[in-house]
């Protein structure tokens, strides 16, 4: 599907700019279809709201299948490198692309600014000439670019974005991140990606050499749970933002805070064996997560 879209809206697409009902309609169809759970929309946020959302996640939709889905990291750089300038237009009043006709007035409605769709450009950037890490700061900065961001654009979206509600989010964000990351570790470094930074794991005393024979020692069990530590940290010290919004987010938030703590959860549960086994949310969880979350807003 998204080869098809770029040929057609790419950036040697003839196609006019399409009317802002149809624009909605093509950003509402890649956000209820798309086969990725990308936590953009929620049926527990207001009505209102559902629109707004489908265009922001068509935009982080495009970003992120641009530098993933081409297949040629010069390409994908050249495509993002397009994006960006489509980007600039939309904040200009010169929306083409019928993500941006659509976006054009959620980012007029909610003032949101242009930095977090910017930070996110940067981040697909990077995965395309950067894929293993030296330290965590470089790491916590390629999170501020690739999670946090999302996490803003809610808070704008829902009128709550300050100082501090911004840093409780870009807690969770990241936290969220890394809980992926470290569920993730057989399947990324398939993919040539290590996000465990370098510092960590030869500290722990785990060679470069270990990852390519997906080796699980103490060292590499020491690591992880280093490792699910520090995201349990980010997570936990973010959860102060959930009673500081509005109802029905304070649930969708909830549910994102407390599926990264149960991955992490699921993690210790197989001892940290991650190169063997991918710990995964199942379906019960979700319920019980769920359950859990209307009842804390209950609670408050």
């Amino acid at each position: 599907m998204f080869s098809r879209d770029l040929e057609v809206w790419g950036p040697h697409s003839s196609q006019p700019a399409p009317d802002l009902a149809s624009a909605e309609a093509y950003c509402r169809t890649l956000a209820t279809t798309h086969y990725e759970n990308f936590p953009m929309v929620s049926w527990l946020l207001p009505k209102g709201l559902h629109q707004h959302f489908y265009n922001v996640y068509a935009y982080c939709r495009w970003a992120d299948d641009l530098g993933d889905e081409v297949g040629d990291p010069a390409r994908s750089l050249e495509l993002l490198n397009w994006w960006r300038g489509e980007l600039a237009d939309c904040y200009a009043g010169r929306a083409r692309h019928p993500v941006f006709v659509a976006l054009h007035g959620t980012i007029e409605q909610f003032s949101i600014p242009l930095q977090p769709f910017e930070d996110l450009i940067s981040a697909f950037e990077q995965d395309q000439t950067i894929r293993e890490y030296d330290t965590f700061d470089q790491l916590r900065d390629y999170c501020r670019r690739s999670a946090d961001p999302v996490g803003r654009l809610v808070l704008c979206l829902c009128q709550q974005s300050n100082d501090q509600n911004v840093a409780w989010s870009d807690s969770i964000c990241t936290g969220l991140q890394l809980a992926n990351f470290w569920q993730d570790v057989a399947r990324d470094y398939a993919i040539g990606r290590i996000y465990l930074p370098r510092e960590d794991y030869e500290r722990c005393g785990y060679r470069r050499e270990d990852f390519e024979v997906k080796l699980t020692n103490p060292a590499f069990l020491e690591l992880m749970k280093f490792e699910v530590d520090r995201a349990r940290q980010f997570l936990t010290e973010g959860l102060p933002l959930i009673p500081r919004l509005p109802g029905r987010l304070q649930v969708d938030i909830d549910l994102f805070a407390q599926g990264g703590l149960r991955i992490l959860k699921r993690i210790e549960g197989i001892g940290y064996r991650v190169w063997e086994t991918r710990p995964k949310v199942t379906k019960w969880d979700a319920v019980e997560l769920l359950i859990g979350a209307l009842w804390h807003r209950c609670w408050r």
